[in-house]
């Protein structure tokens, strides 16, 4: 059985139906911060089979024991944790906090009941300014642009650590690059509460008619166009790159970190340009500031999940517009 926390977000819910294709079992636990769950009918709509599900805080002790001791955990998928980058800049304390403590609780929880594996859901934005890209899983990760990204740094040395002090446990990092799309069924996607802090679902909903016009953050980077650059994934893909690492450890252990991302660098106009292709029109967009924490450029070397875990991102940007634009019609009733 895989416990997946944060499984109804956005990540989470894709990667809930990948482990459902592939033949795992799979609880979920969710608090429902920044997801609805109305997801849980999504995935149950899309998959056929309606997962199990504890509405708790995975910060709390109390709440996983109940969840591990009525079922039989031997791996885990740790999604749970806030992930704006600007809101981490705002409220540093809440991230560190929230996402420090939900990945303690799990090495303690793993302890106390004997779940042998743990995939955690990193980000590219350990790798900080300082490395050139693309990123390599070896280059130094130690100096992020923001407090969220400096969670994941924490929570990466915390998960190295208690690996190193217990050699029977399994500890894979999967460093996400920009996941966007959505589920091609078009009952799940990303529509986080209150006004998006990510580039994609705040497209859809300017594609919609929901916002009168895109803010691009920034049009001065040292970038072709001036706009940020970032190594866009399809969902579906990196849903699929979770499988692949549980499928790995089965037959390895130790620790391991792996990129998940196309290797490809794609502009935000690049994106802008691509929806407005996918809808038939253009799309409203104005210049903003840059945001604190933003840095240039981001993209991945994905050599080693290719050669290790013979993962390979499938699919380009006009079908994660495609997915992305398919659900946003069911979604917003169009």
């Amino acid at each position: 059985m895989i416990l997946v926390t944060g499984g109804l977000g956005f990540i989470g819910s894709h990667t809930c139906t990948r482990l459902h294709e592939s033949g795992y079992d799979y609880v979920i636990v969710d608090n429902l911060y920044n997801s609805d769950i109305s997801v849980l009918d999504a995935i149950e709509k899309t998959t056929g089979a309606r997962p199990k599900f504890y509405n708790a805080d995975v910060c709390d002790p109390s709440a996983l024991e109940v969840i591990f001791r009525e079922n039989e955990i031997e791996g885990i998928i740790h999604f749970a944790g806030y992930k704006a980058v600007g809101e981490s800049v705002a409220l540093p304390l809440k991230y560190y906090r929230n996402n420090i403590n939900s990945t303690l609780a799990l090495c303690e929880a793993m302890d106390k009941f004997g779940a042998q594996s743990i995939v955690f859901s990193s980000s590219a934005t350990v790798y900080g300014e300082k490395n050139p890209v693309p990123y390599k899983e070896d280059m130094p990760a130690d100096s992020a642009a923001n407090p969220y990204g400096r969670t994941k740094i924490v929570c990466e040395n915390i998960l190295r650590d208690y690996q190193a002090a217990n050699p029977d446990k399994k500890v894979t990092l999967l460093r996400y690059f920009n996941p966007i799309g959505a589920h091609p069924g078009g009952l799940l996607g990303e529509d986080p509460a209150g006004i998006p802090d990510n580039l994609f679902p705040y497209i859809l909903r300017v594609a919609a008619g929901k916002l009168e016009r895109l803010n691009v953050f920034g049009n001065d980077y040292d970038t072709p166009d001036g706009t940020g650059v970032r190594d866009y994934i399809h969902i579906m893909d990196l849903a699929r790159a979770h499988t692949a690492a549980l499928e790995h450890l089965k037959k390895s252990g130790g620790f391991n970190i792996y990129n998940v991302g196309t290797g490809k660098g794609t502009s935000v106009l690049e994106i802008v340009k691509a929806m407005s292709e996918t809808i038939g029109r253009p799309l409203e967009y104005v210049f903003a500031p840059r945001r604190p924490g933003d840095i240039a450029t981001s993209y991945a070397n994905v050599d080693k999940a290719r050669e290790v875990l013979g993962f390979t991102a499938e699919y380009g940007i006009e079908k994660m517009c495609e997915d992305g634009w398919n659900y946003a019609r069911k979604h917003f009733n169009l």
